[in-house]
């Protein structure tokens, strides 16, 4: 009997099974098929029903085409199991279908059509299987919710059968692909599908995905946001917006992701440490400060797992005393040689990492994709064993570094020779060298300014606080200052016991090259005396020395040396941003001369600080502040520390109603 494609309905199949139960019907042969008639599950249960009644003639049925239902197909399968039974042939699909039925049941070893999770996992499916496979998804006797096909090999074609079985009527609510290669290619046939699904669960982690298809996955789960409730894409590499377009997604109010997947469990737990701390989201972040936070073995192994994906694009990572040991940072720069192109500063100062911790640094500072700018080990305990291992990484990948700090480490000469070496290299342009309590003397100077008069076009930046220079070392500064390729605009010799005599060298050789400096310390430096102050005095004076910012604090400058200063600083006032005469005794004479300089009208001074300088009234600097143009440019008057008494109260009224704050 065959009756294709009539629209029998369960009614008319009921009716056919009276005549089935009938003991009178002896039939060997019935070819009963049934397929596109709108038998639904009532329809397979009065078959079955029949056919236990009546057994023992019936060797083909075919329902190919019609809804079984939930339990349709197992209802006429355990018949089969019935001993009185003669089915040969039961037949439920087209043939693409039942090939892929076929080829799934000889590798899972059941029926997937009476399955609800098939795991083809590791079989490398060609196009065909796949073909076979999504038929077999397609029919409406296959109710899989959750297909896997992980690491299955699977190409752009596969993925477009796939998009078609998500646009079609199955039931499949989970997918999983991972480790296959998809490519941006794949992955946008895959969003074809998803524009139109009941899918709530797509696992596409290790699928070799860039930004290109996570903008395709954002893109299709906007045009149809309501189903998707778990998209898990460890592995991939989003590029630098990938995170940031699907994490938006979120915001969508009909968007019902409940969880979006970037990272592996140890990734993730640093992700959410982190989170807690700065409360942001870290794949978000380029900067991330962790100061004075102190990390212990735990949440090292988290960060550097975080640091290891590439869903992280940290530009900068700060680590300022955050008790990081040896042990911790030989983890730390394992994670980063792992994903090295991305970080472009690095502060590990005040860690005792010591020479070990920062030959395992090395191995990062050496990887030619290493494109570190800024390195900062202040105070790291090294020694000029670990100055060498740095100079000798850095010549091996010299061309990205920009600021380097190593202050507060024991490198001596000898380090700073090894440092002079690199500094010679024309690849090597490093614009800012802090060197601040390094035991540097005569020896160090004397290496540092001869490689840095050998290629001294980059550095701009150079502080050396604290390293004494002796007579020799400043005259070796000095050759370098004057040197016209020099480019320094920052010098800093804060508490390097620079005498009188030596300030005159100094001034001598910027006066010779004078148009770049812009920032000089001195401060700390308490024998310049007077004729130190006046050769100072007297390259302020110079219309061509431009200089910004001058730090003299600490320098036991005297009222009398107060006005040798001002006087000439008169003359050349309009450069002048930044000055600073904290903790020397000017007392209310000194403030005076320096009104002279405030009441100039060329005078652009923003922040001037006279921190404890035994300064008992203010009245004529209230004066020269009220009555000039002053207070259009100065934002910062620090006079802490003084016994001004009532005359603070007067200009506090007149600085009320500017932009200047006093502290």
């Amino acid at each position: 009997m065959n009756l294709n494609n009539s629209r029998l309905l369960d009614s008319g199949v009921q009716e056919i099974c009276e005549g089935l139960k009938n003991p009178v019907c002896e039939l060997k042969i019935l070819n009963c098929r049934l397929p596109d008639c709108s038998i639904s599950e009532e329809g397979y249960k009065a078959l079955s029903s029949a056919l236990r009644s009546n057994p023992s003639h019936l060797i083909e049925l075919d329902l190919t085409g019609n809804d079984p239902g939930p339990s349709g197909v197992k209802q006429l399968s355990d018949l089969l199991q019935d001993p009185n039974c003669q089915l040969k042939t039961l037949r439920f699909l087209g043939p693409a279908a039942d090939e892929g039925c076929q080829y799934v049941t000889g590798i899972v070893g059941k029926n997937p059509l009476l399955l609800r999770e098939l795991d083809l996992s590791e079989h490398k499916l060609g196009d065909t299987r796949v073909n076979q496979i999504s038929a077999l998804l397609q029919d409406k006797h296959c109710t899989l919710n959750t297909l896997k096909l992980n690491n299955c090999e699977l190409t752009e074609k596969s993925c477009s059968v796939l998009a078609t079985v998500l646009s079609s009527k199955t039931i499949l609510k989970e997918m999983n692909l991972n480790n296959s290669r998809l490519l941006d290619s794949g992955v946008k046939e895959i969003c074809e599908g998803l524009k139109n699904p009941g899918l709530e669960k797509i696992i596409l982690s290790d699928c070799s995905i860039s930004e290109e298809g996570y903008k395709a996955l954002s893109s299709a789960l906007r045009s149809n946001p309501s189903h998707l409730i778990e998209l898990d894409l460890k592995g991939n590499d989003p590029g630098p917006s990938g995170v940031k377009q699907l994490s938006d997604l979120l915001q969508d109010p009909n968007c019902q992701l409940k969880t979006l997947r970037f990272l592996g469990p140890a990734a993730d737990e640093g992700c959410q440490y982190v989170t807690g701390i700065v409360g942001k989201n870290p794949l978000l972040l380029r900067e991330l400060n962790l100061t004075r936070h102190k990390l212990g073995n735990t949440e090292v192994n988290q960060i550097s797992a975080l640091l290891q994906d590439k869903h992280c694009k940290l530009n900068t990572l700060i680590l300022w005393r955050s008790s990081i040991t040896k042990k911790q940072c030989l983890i730390l720069t394992s994670a980063l040689k792992s994903n090295p192109s991305h970080l472009r500063e690095l502060n590990l100062s005040g860690n005792q990492i010591k020479t070990t911790g920062v030959n395992h640094l090395c191995d990062v500072l050496k990887d030619s994709r290493c494109k570190l700018e800024r390195l900062r080990l202040s105070r790291c305990y090294l020694t000029e064993e670990g100055c060498s291992a740095v100079t000798s990484a850095l010549k091996s990948n010299p061309s990205h570094l920009r600021e380097l700090n190593l202050s507060g480490n024991k490198l001596g000469d000898s380090g700073v020779k090894n440092l002079s070496d690199l500094l010679m290299n024309t690849q090597f342009k490093l614009e800012k060298l802090v060197l601040s309590d390094c035991s540097i003397t005569e020896e160090g100077y004397k290496a540092l300014s001869s490689a840095l008069r050998s290629n001294p076009s980059h550095l701009i930046e150079l502080d050396l606080t604290g390293n004494d220079p002796g007579p020799s070392g400043v005259k070796q500064l000095s050759d370098l200052l004057q040197d016209p390729n020099c480019q320094l605009k920052t010098l800093s010799l804060c508490r390097c016991s620079i005498t009188e005599k030596q300030c005159l060298i100094l001034t001598s050789a910027l006066k010779s090259n004078p148009s770049h400096l812009r920032e000089l310390n001195l401060s700390w430096n308490q024998l310049l005396g007077d004729s130190g102050v006046k050769n100072l005095s007297d390259l302020l004076m110079n219309t061509q020395f431009k200089l910004e910012k001058l730090d003299l604090r600490g320098c036991s400058i005297t009222e009398k040396q107060c006005l040798i200063l001002t006087s000439n600083q008169k003359s050349n006032p309009s450069h002048l941003r930044e000055l600073d005469l904290s903790l020397n005794q000017i007392k209310n004479t000194g403030v005076n001369h320096l009104c002279d300089v405030l009441k100039d009208s060329r005078c652009k001074l923003e922040r001037l600080s006279l921190y404890d300088c035994g300064i008992t009234d203010v009245s004529s600097l209230t004066q020269s502040l009220t009555n000039t143009k002053a207070l259009q440019f100065l934002k910062q008057l620090n006079l802490g520390d003084n016994k001004i008494g009532d005359s603070k109260q007067k200009l506090i009224d007149v600085l009320r109603d500017s932009n200047c704050k006093l502290r």
